[in-house]
């Protein structure tokens, strides 16, 4: 680790699902972090958590480094908020942008695991966004890459893994029982406070990913599937590409 990256500072937000969590990384000490799970817009409570903590810290948005923000996948809006959140600081105080794939900061909650870590996220039509890692040498290392897929598939996946599976993410309260059912004693749940995405995780994960960083305009979201509005358009009118709207 660079003397550089020891000594970051990094404001980092997260509200790519229902949870929305905000946390401040200062010289490898995590000093702060509010997270809510209670299924607030994050349109009205993002930004007033951000300024909430900062003034707790007695911070100012003049101190950080960078921003570090989920790329995705997961909520379409809830991804959207997070970027505009960050894209109007980040052009307004010239701070760069550091993102991180959702799914790596879920598995990042559980990294002291030696399980197979599997996040999964609900997309919905019996399916998930997910992924799976290992931690070798201290650090995640992706097992299966991150993709939409079927319940199922997933499953079947897993099992020519042979090894046991640390589930977390939203997707377990949906499928926890299939999942269950099919890996039967393979198959682990986090516990409740690592369940959800955290800020914090994202923190971690951001310093490390320090020479990634981006500028504000060059950040983009990554969904890895269509939103269910294109989705249904395209069924409509039979696969047609959707209009570009000026």
């Amino acid at each position: 680790m660079s003397i550089v990256q020891d000594n970051l500072k990094l404001l980092a937000i997260e509200s790519s699902g229902n949870v929305a969590s905000v946390a401040i990384l200062e010289q490898g000490k995590m000093i702060a972090e509010l997270t809510m799970n209670n299924k607030k817009t994050h349109s009205t409570t993002l930004l007033p958590m951000i300024d909430q903590m900062i003034k707790m810290c007695e911070k100012d948005l003049a101190d950080f480094d960078a921003i570090a923000v989920t790329r995705g996948p997961g909520s379409f809006t809830g991804l959207r908020i997070g970027a505009a959140t960050v894209k109007g600081l980040g052009l307004a105080m010239e701070l760069p942008v550091i993102p991180v794939s959702t799914l790596e900061c879920l598995a990042m909650n559980v990294s002291e695991s030696n399980d197979i870590i599997c996040p999964i996220m609900d997309a919905r039509r019996n399916q998930v966004y997910t992924a799976a890692y290992e931690v070798k040498d201290g650090r995640l290392q992706e097992v299966l890459k991150e993709e939409p897929m079927d319940i199922k598939d997933l499953i079947e996946k897993l099992k020519v893994l042979e090894k046991n599976v640390l589930f977390l993410g939203d997707g377990v309260a949906v499928y926890r029982n299939v999942i269950a059912q099919e890996l039967k004693e393979r198959a682990c749940f986090a516990k409740e406070h690592n369940m959800v995405q955290r800020a914090s995780s994202l923190a971690v994960l951001a310093k490390e990913k320090w020479e990634q960083r981006v500028t504000s305009k060059e950040f983009h979201l990554e969904y890895l599937r269509a939103s269910q509005a294109e989705r249904e358009w395209k069924e409509e009118h039979q696969g047609e590409e959707l209009p570009c709207l000026s």
